[in-house]
């Protein structure tokens, strides 16, 4: 076994001791991994594990349960070794190698679940699972317990509280270690090549006469993804031609795309479980219009702001602030807000004016998922009846900064903002002494776009 391998059982069996110490006395806790789902009749769609699962033990495989003591021993419940099955499905490891291979105490069939579970209830004080994540989870759970009560009898007792584990879990997954960053920069590099390809294939193909559609350019992201290792997409690509791009979350489709238009592609891979993000708005033939260009400008100036205001100790809603009030001064300033309606700028913040601009936040975290967990305002307020306040930015908290400008075509709109949509978005860890950004080896500056594309 490689050391890299050891290293990795030894940090699954760290975050599970971590877990298993932040638990009450006498507790266990039931993790399952997510279940295969079917596509259509006998197709299945690509299996995801479940991202607190694999935090805990590094497990890739479908039915599959993690069973852990307060006192820190864990129980791999896992698909058996089935040679006839494998030739089908693939290799399983199976409960004779998974003690080894990712430093469990025990491991045994899936098949023995329901046993396990109830024999690991008992006398038990509380048990901890993952609420609302899992359908059927808690009826499950109170079918085991009913099994555990029913044995009262013979002197058994069944745990007297439920905990959501995903509550410890989230704080846990919130601060990345070195691990974790070293995956998600590499997932930020393969993610820049993706849209590079993008940016490159759009002009070449425009320049050369031939027709452009939304699928090419998403092509061109997934080819690159796979061709450096990544699994595949961490969420549906986003590639949206002209108007387009005023559609939030508009999947890539058959639209054309036409030079003199925009084209705005949010999309990134997922790196051995890691999602990255990242968005860039670029004109399809590699050339601003006057117009495009002023608005660019405009968000690219709200994202540095932004940027710079994502350190430790500052609020989660920073950021935020930051973008919106650059974002509001801008809008000012080309005449897509009128200052004779909404008045100075801390008038147009303060009665949302931007808003049909500019509708979404500008941040969340990142990490197994792209839209990862973690509380967004501070522990200590939860339960306590006053209003809770944005997180305090920590080391190790890893956040996307994506502002934006959508204008769609409307009445009392300035013709010449219709039917524009720009997002540029980059994925952020806050350091002991400031920031890292881990997306900046694709172009974002409008001039460096520009470059890219004419080569």
């Amino acid at each position: 076994m490689s050391a890299f391998q050891l290293d990795n059982i030894q940090l699954y069996a760290q975050r599970r001791r971590r877990l298993a110490q932040s638990m009450v006395r006498d507790a266990v806790a039931i993790i399952p991994t997510a279940p295969q789902q079917r596509r259509n009749r006998d197709s299945d769609y690509p299996y995801r594990h479940d991202s607190y699962f694999y935090y805990l033990t590094g497990f890739t495989e479908p039915d599959a349960c993690l069973l852990l003591h307060a006192d820190g021993r864990s129980v791999l419940l896992c698909q058996p070794k089935d040679l006839e099955r494998e030739i089908w499905d693939g290799y399983r490891l199976g409960p004779q190698q998974a003690v080894a291979a990712l430093g469990v105490d025990e491991a045994a069939s899936i098949e023995e679940l329901d046993e396990r579970v109830v024999q690991a209830l008992g006398n038990r004080a509380a048990v901890y699972y993952p609420f609302a994540t899992h359908a059927g989870m808690a009826a499950r759970v109170e079918g085991w317990l009913d099994r555990v009560r029913a044995r009262a009898r013979q002197g058994v007792t069944a745990p007297q509280s439920q905990h959501d584990v995903c509550a410890l879990l989230d704080e846990m997954r919130l601060y990345k270690d070195a691990h974790e960053l070293a995956i998600m920069r590499r997932a930020g590099r393969i993610s820049a090549q993706a849209h590079i390809a993008a940016m490159c294939c759009s002009a070449r193909m425009l320049e050369a006469g031939q027709d452009v559609r939304e699928y090419h350019l998403e092509a061109e992201l997934l080819h690159t993804f796979r061709k450096h290792g990544a699994q595949g997409p961490a969420y549906g690509n986003i590639v949206a031609a002209g108007a387009n791009a005023c559609v939030l979350h508009y999947a890539a489709g058959s639209a054309p795309v036409r030079p003199g238009e925009l084209v705005l592609v949010d999309a990134a891979c997922e790196l051995d479980s890691y999602a990255s993000d990242i968005t860039r708005t670029f004109p399809a033939n590699g050339r601003f219009s006057s117009v495009q260009r002023e608005l660019y400008e405009i968000v690219l100036a709200s994202e540095e702001a932004a940027i710079a205001a994502a350190q430790p100790g500052a609020r989660f809603s920073d950021p935020h602030d930051a973008a919106v009030r650059v974002l509001t001064q801008g809008m000012l300033d080309v005449g897509l807000l009128d200052a004779d309606k909404v008045g100075s700028v801390d008038d147009a913040i303060a009665q949302r004016a931007y808003f049909p601009y500019y509708m979404h936040r500008t941040s969340h975290w990142l990490g197994l998922d792209v839209h990862d967990c973690g509380s967004y305002t501070e522990p200590a307020a939860h339960g306590q009846g006053a209003q809770p306040s944005a997180r305090v930015l920590g080391a190790g908290m890893v956040l996307t900064i994506e502002p934006g400008i959508y204008v769609r075509a409307a009445e009392g709109v300035p013709e010449r903002f219709h039917n524009i949509g720009i997002r540029i978005e980059d994925d952020v860890v806050i350091t002991a002494d400031g920031h890292e950004v881990l997306t900046r080896d694709v172009p974002v500056a409008a001039e460096a776009i520009e470059q890219l594309m004419r080569g």
